[in-house]
């Protein structure tokens, strides 16, 4: 299964033994303040569900991992976007790994991985509109405001772009399909 390497990170495929992390992630009420918190039942679910995502699609949520401490510092992906076939980015990053540029360095590998590997055509993003902090990085993304829309029972803004529109940076983006 593909892993990326970024400058500071490496995006590389979920285990089950990451299940501690991942709940103390998604049970934290301030990170998950636009998402809702989850319970351990829910966080199991999720991660099954990132696993199995990846065996059915070729894509799917990474579990980013800081280079330096190698510690898992949070999520970042590609999932479809509720009741649609569309593809969404989505990300959620421990608290004290905000504001550093780590949202936005895996958000631009994961969709170089879906616009270069998966050869996805369009790529859409959501947030709450008071989530500053992810809007700010859906737009340093190339992304772009289309509409304000509902899902996951909120009102969200909603962006998008594709391939065509696209700009990939240079920034180190290693792609690993052979993971010795």
């Amino acid at each position: 299964m593909p892993e990326i390497e970024t400058a500071r990170l490496r995006l590389r495929h979920f285990t089950l033994e990451e299940f501690d992390v991942l709940y103390c992630l998604y049970s934290n009420a301030e990170v998950m303040r636009y998402l809702s918190p989850r319970t351990r039942e829910q966080t199991q679910a999720s991660l099954r569900k990132h696993i199995q995502h990846w065996q059915e699609n070729n894509f799917g949520m990474w579990a980013v991992i800081h280079k330096d401490s190698d510690n898992m510092i949070g999520r970042c992906g590609l999932g479809f976007l509720e009741n649609t076939p569309e593809v969404e980015l989505g990300y959620v990053f421990d608290k004290s790994y905000w504001q550093m540029g780590l949202a936005t360095e895996a958000s631009i590998a994961t969709l170089k991985y879906g616009f270069l590997e998966v050869k996805l055509d369009r790529i859409v993003a959501i947030a709450h509109p008071q989530n500053v902090a992810s809007v700010r990085v859906i737009q340093k993304v190339g992304m772009k405001y289309q509409k304000n829309a509902h899902f996951y029972n909120s009102d969200v803004v909603y962006y998008a772009v594709t391939r065509k529109e696209w700009h990939p940076d240079d920034s180190l983006y290693i792609l690993q399909t052979e993971i010795a």
